[in-house]
C-alpha cells in the first residue's frame, strides 16, 4: 500500500515574519478598512494558510493585467457552510486521542479564533459507510428474520465513537449543520440480502422511512440535530460496502409515498436533499423534481464530482430554481500530490461548486491513519482524510482546501458577483459582518499578476502558478 506523505505539523499564525513580495504593494501598517488581507497556500507547501505581511491597497492607478471585478450589489445564494465527512473511522481515530489532543484538535477545526479554521458543516453515515470499521445498520437482523416494526432499533454502534466526538464538537460550534446519509438500509429490507449493491423491496418503502424518522429522533435525543438526510448515498453505485441502488422513479416513490409523509406525521423539519451522486447525471434529480408528489418533500439536490462537470449544479438550478444545490463529497487518495489536488480542489470543489449556486463545499474524510484505515472490507482502501492520526497529527491538502473558505466565509454569507480572469478563478462573498472575501486559485503553470476591482478602485494582487489566496476587505 502507498504511503501518504504528511503535511509537517503546523500552527496556523495570525501574522507571519515573511519578506514582503515586491509584487505584492502594501505595508506592514495595519491596514485601513479598504484594504486587502491575504492569506496563502503555495502548491510547494512554502506557505500553509498563512497570512501576509504585507497588505493590498485599492488605488485608483490603472494596469494591463487581467482584472477580477468584485460587485456587492449582485448576490446570490447564502452559505450554509464548509466541512468535511466525519465518519465513523475518522470518530474513531479521534477518540483515540488524549482528552486534551482532542480538546485541542477539534477547537482548531471547528472553532473561530485566530488558530482556528472554522468549520461549519459536517456529514456523517446513517449506519455505517466504507470508512466505518464494519458493516452495521441501526436494525440488523439473523439471516431470514426481520423487525417490521423496528423494536430493535439501536444507535449502539455510533454511541461509543460518534456520537461522544460530535458533542463535543458541538459544545464549540453549537450551530454547526449535520448532514446524515445512508449507504444501505438493513440488509432484510434489500432485495439481494446483502450489504453490497441490491435495491430497496418496495414492501419496506413505509418502514424504511420510519427508520429515518427513529434515527433523527434517537440523534435529537443525544443532542444532536440533524439539518438534513439524504435518501441514498450516490444511489447509482452499487459496487461499494456498503451500498444501495435505487433509480430516480423508486427515490421519487420513496420519498412520495412514504418518507415525506413519515415526516410530516412525526412533525420532523429535517430537509430532504436527493440524487447525493456525480455530476454526470443531472437529469436524475431532475426527474426526481418533475414528480410533483415528491417535489413537496424536497429541499434540494446533492452532488459528488468523481464523473461530469460541475457545471450539472447550475442545469439543475436552471429547471428548478426555487430548489436548493449542496456539494458533498470528493475524496483525496492516497497517490494524489499536494499541489495538483489543491489546484484541482479549489477550483472545483470550493469555487466550482459555489459559482454553481451550491450552499456547501465538502470534502470526504476528516480523518485516516497512515494506512488509510479504518475501512470496511472491501471499502476504500486509499481515501486520504484531511488528518493524519498516526501517533501524531499531520494535515493534509483537503485541510487547506476546506480551511481557505470555512476559516473566512461563515454560514450565513452570501456570494456576490466576481469575474474570473485569465487564468485566475474565484468566488466572491459577503459576510454577516459585511466584509467582503474572495477566495482565488491560479489555475495556470506560470505566475500572475492581476487586478481585484472593487467599487471602481483597484488592488493588484500576485499568485504564483497553482497557489491559492483567500482576500479580506
Amino acid at each position: 500500500m502507498a504511503i501518504t506523505v504528511l503535511v509537517g505539523l503546523l500552527s496556523i499564525h495570525t501574522d507571519c515574519s515573511k519578506k514582503k513580495d515586491p509584487q505584492q504593494p502594501g505595508n506592514n501598517n495595519p491596514p485601513p478598512t479598504d484594504d486587502i488581507t491575504v492569506w496563502l497556500t503555495t502548491g510547494n507547501r512554502s506557505s500553509l494558510l498563512q497570512k501576509q505581511s504585507s497588505f493590498l491597497s485599492f488605488t485608483s492607478s490603472t494596469n494591463t493585467n487581467p482584472t477580477v471585478e468584485v460587485d456587492s450589489t449582485i448576490a446570490y445564494q447564502s452559505i450554509d457552510g464548509f466541512g468535511y465527512s466525519l465518519t465513523g473511522g475518522s470518530a474513531y481515530l479521534l477518540n483515540r486521542l488524549t482528552a486534551s489532543q482532542r480538546s485541542s484538535l477539534l477547537q482548531e477545526l471547528f472553532g473561530n479564533g485566530d488558530n482556528s479554521i472554522g468549520v461549519s458543516y459536517l456529514r456523517i453515515s446513517i449506519g455505517a459507510s466504507d470508512l466505518s470499521q464494519e458493516v452495521f445498520s441501526y436494525d440488523d437482523m439473523p439471516t431470514g428474520q426481520m423487525d417490521l416494526t423496528l423494536s430493535n432499533f439501536s444507535l449502539s454502534k455510533d454511541t461509543v465513537d460518534l456520537v461522544p466526538v460530535l458533542k463535543e464538537i458541538l459544545q464549540i460550534n453549537p450551530n454547526i449543520k449535520i448532514m446524515g446519509s445512508p449507504w444501505s438500509p438493513p440488509v432484510w429490507m434489500k432485495d439481494n440480502g446483502s450489504s453490497i449493491g441490491g435495491g430497496l423491496q418496495p414492501q419496506y418503502y413505509n418502514v424504511y422511512a420510519q427508520y429515518f424518522v427513529k434515527y433523527i429522533q434517537a440523534m435529537k435525543a443525544k443532542g444532536i440535530t440533524i439539518d438534513a438526510i439524504t435518501p441514498q448515498n450516490e444511489p447509482q453505485h452499487g459496487g461499494n460496502n456498503p451500498s444501495m441502488v435505487m433509480s430516480a422513479v423508486q427515490q421519487a416513490d420513496f420519498i412520495k409515498n412514504s418518507l415525506g409523509p413519515a415526516f410530516q406525521a412525526a412533525a420532523i423539519t429535517t430537509k430532504i436533499i436527493i440524487w447525493d451522486h456525480n455530476c454526470d447525471n443531472p437529469n436524475y434529480p431532475i426527474t426526481v423534481l418533475n414528480d410533483p408528489g415528491a417535489r413537496q418533500f424536497v429541499n434540494g439536490s446533492a452532488f459528488h464530482l468523481y464523473n461530469g462537470d460541475i457545471s450539472a449544479l447550475s442545469t439543475v438550478h436552471a429547471a428548478y430554481p426555487d430548489k436548493q444545490l449542496y456539494f458533498t463529497e470528493q475524496w483525496t487518495g492516497a497517490n494524489g500530490t499536494f499541489d495538483g489536488d489543491l489546484r484541482w480542489h479549489v477550483k472545483n470543489v470550493i469555487i466550482g461548486s459555489v459559482r454553481n449556486w451550491s450552499r456547501v463545499a465538502l470534502e470526504w474524510n476528516l480523518a485516516s491513519d497512515g494506512g488509510y484505515n479504518p475501512h470496511t472490507p472491501g471499502g476504500c482502501t486509499e481515501c486520504k482524510g484531511a488528518i493524519t492520526l498516526d501517533g501524531a497529527i499531520n494535515r493534509n491538502v483537503s485541510y487547506y482546501i476546506v480551511a481557505h473558505a470555512a476559516k473566512f466565509v461563515p454560514p450565513g454569507s452570501v456570494r456576490i458577483e466576481s469575474t474570473n480572469a485569465g487564468t485566475i478563478f474565484n468566488a466572491a462573498f459577503k459576510t454577516p459582518d459585511g466584509k467582503k472575501v474572495m477566495i482565488a486559485v491560479n489555475d495556470g503553470t506560470n505566475p500572475a499578476s492581476f487586478n481585484i476591482k472593487y467599487k471602481g478602485k483597484i488592488a493588484t494582487a500576485y499568485l504564483a502558478g497553482g497557489a491559492v489566496a483567500t482576500y479580506i476587505w
